[in-house]
C-alpha cells in the first residue's frame, strides 16, 4: 500500500476493472493485490502485483502490516511504503474475460481501471470493508512515529 503525507496521510487505492465493477464504488476499491505464483513468498507477490496493477514501485522502507482475511477466506498480506505516484501515469495489465457470461465471447479488460489518492475518511468508505483494518493499522503506526 502506497501512502504519502505522513501528517495528513493519503492512500493509493485501485478500482477493479471490468463490467461487473463498472458502476460500483463504495466498498469496492482495494490495495493493489493478487495471488502468489507457486511457492512465491507474500512480500514478493505484493511487490509484483503492485507493479502489474499500477506501475513502478518506489524504493524505501516497507512497513509490514498484520494480514487480514477477506470474505471468501482470502488472506491478504500487506506492506506499506511512503512514496509518490502520478495517477495520470497509471497503467494496469489486462486479461480476457468471457462477457456476457456463458456467451463464448471474450473481451480484454484491465485488472484495475483506476488508481486514486484518498484521504483516510474517504478511503475508509471506498475500500473493501475488511481491508479498512490495514488503513487503521498504518494510521496508528504513522501517529506513533
Amino acid at each position: 500500500m502506497l501512502f504519502r503525507n505522513v501528517n495528513d496521510p493519503q492512500f493509493l487505492l485501485v478500482h477493479p476493472g471490468g463490467p461487473f465493477w463498472k458502476n460500483k464504488n463504495n466498498g469496492t476499491w482495494s490495495i493493489p493485490k493478487g495471488e502468489g505464483e507457486g511457492d512465491e513468498d507474500p512480500f514478493t507477490t505484493a511487490k509484483r502485483e503492485f507493479e502489474e496493477e499500477v506501475g513502478p514501485l518506489p524504493d524505501g522502507n516497507f512497513i509490514e502490516l498484520t494480514p487480514i482475511v477477506q470474505k471468501g477466506h482470502k488472506e491478504v498480506y500487506c506492506w506499506a511504503i511512503k512514496g509518490e505516484f502520478d495517477t495520470s501515469t497509471f497503467q494496469s495489465n489486462v486479461f480476457d474475460l468471457e462477457w456476457p457470461p456463458k456467451s463464448g465471447k471474450f473481451i480484454s479488460i484491465p485488472e484495475v481501471d483506476e488508481a486514486r489518492w484518498f484521504h483516510y475518511s474517504e478511503a475508509a468508505t471506498h475500500i473493501n470493508e475488511r481491508q479498512k483494518a490495514l488503513l487503521d493499522e498504518l494510521l496508528q503506526i504513522l501517529k506513533q512515529s
